[in-house]
């Protein structure tokens, strides 16, 4: 009974609404975002069959049968796991009711329907999304030039004998440095929070 008194209230049918933040606490998305990590609730669409939920962390997607079907599966793709690419938006023609957002999510692709009228907000999830795109393309780029910068040195290093110095020890310094290295970079180029992104493009 809710999910139909929710339905008429936010005026949902076959092709998606965006939600406005006030009403997230009326779709079933707000029940998996991991409120208890700090994830937040960006930008909703949603319609009678589907959610799509997007966070500052993943996209949420509630993926319905059919329009009448109760039956759901809940998948989950964080950005930094499931890298977002070929992000457009097909514009409505004269007689047509929605517009289009698609991309592609890791090995999944999506094609959204909205309705027309929300089209400036649509444009803004397509910066949102291929701003997060071009981020962590970079970042992967930049994350492989580390771990190269990192095998030359070691490869010269091991080129290097000293006398002075016990080989086991070597080893042991070498090691600690490379995983140090390593795990900074990580932290650097690995991004897992893209709200800085959201908050800059989203305009709800």
């Amino acid at each position: 009974m809710f999910g139909k008194v929710a339905a008429d209230v936010l005026g949902i049918s076959n092709v998606g609404v965006v939600i406005k933040p006030a009403d997230y606490d009326k779709v079933d998305s707000d029940d998996y975002v991991m409120h208890e990590d700090g994830e937040k609730i960006f930008f909703l669409i949603k319609s009678k069959s589907d959610e799509y939920c997007f966070t500052n962390k993943a996209l949420i997607h509630l993926d319905g049968t059919s329009a009448v079907s109760k039956k759901r599966s809940l998948y989950r793709y964080d950005y930094y796991q499931n890298h977002i690419s070929n992000v457009m938006i097909e514009t409505a023609g004269t007689v047509d009711l929605d517009v289009e957002l698609k991309f592609k999510l890791g090995s999944e692709i999506f094609s959204i329907d909205v309705q027309k009228k929300q089209l400036e907000d649509v444009k803004d999830l397509y910066k949102a999304l291929l701003k997060i795109s071009e981020i962590t393309k970079d970042n992967a780029s930049y994350l492989q030039y580390s771990e190269q910068s990192l095998n030359l040195a070691s490869t010269t290093l091991s080129r290097i004998t000293s006398e002075e110095n016990n080989v086991v020890e070597q080893f042991k310094d070498l090691n600690q440095f490379a995983f140090d290295w390593l795990k900074e970079k990580k932290q650097t180029y690995l991004v897992k929070d893209f709200g800085f992104v959201f908050e800059k493009y989203i305009n709800n």
